[in-house]
């Protein structure tokens, strides 16, 4: 099973914690504090910056209350507690059990590990789903962070694509044994 990187780096220990609708309605209306009083505890007002994505994960939540536990999670560090990132997958399986990861690592806990971490617990979470067969990631070429994060985790490029909003990337995917 390949749901732990192939790499001898140390990873932080960390936990993922749903965002809910609530939480996302306030980060939309520019409220940390809002969002923070939702969520039980006081979120980074970094989160503020990704409200095109908020808008976008809350109105797939509105369409398909179901797949709210896909779309959107915090990273918390397990050890100081802080929230170092959001991460989710982009819907609940499709047709064939795909789920597509994404991940975003607040900038001053980049190249920490976080990114690898919370993709292991992304697809761990996927491999305990039982319509899930594949984790999808698309990648930009020029984004080596990504493409070292996905590596040891056994993705296999399979094909590219150009996103709308952020241009090429290279589609990548393993399967779930």
């Amino acid at each position: 099973m390949l749901d732990k990187p192939r790499s001898p780096k140390q990873l932080p220990s960390i936990e993922l914690a749903i965002l809910s609708d609530r939480v996302l309605e306030a980060l939309i209306a520019g409220s940390i504090d809002g969002a923070s009083n939702a969520f039980g505890r006081p979120l980074p007002s970094i989160l503020l910056e990704d409200s095109w994505l908020w808008n976008f994960r809350l109105d797939q939540m509105r369409n398909d209350p179901s797949s709210s536990p896909w779309l959107v999670r915090v990273i918390i560090d397990a050890d100081t507690r802080e929230i170092v990132g959001h991460a989710g997958f982009h819907g609940p399986p499709d047709e064939n059990g795909m789920v597509e990861v994404g991940y975003t690592i607040h900038p001053s806990y980049r190249r920490s590990g976080y990114a690898t971490a919370a993709l292991g617990a992304l697809i761990a979470y996927a491999a305990n789903q039982p319509p899930v067969r594949t984790v999808r990631a698309s990648v930009s070429p020029d984004n080596a962070g990504s493409l070292a994060t996905i590596a040891p985790y056994g993705f296999v490029q399979v094909g590219e694509q150009m996103d709308e909003i952020d241009g090429p990337e290279l589609i990548y995917e393993r399967p779930i044994p």
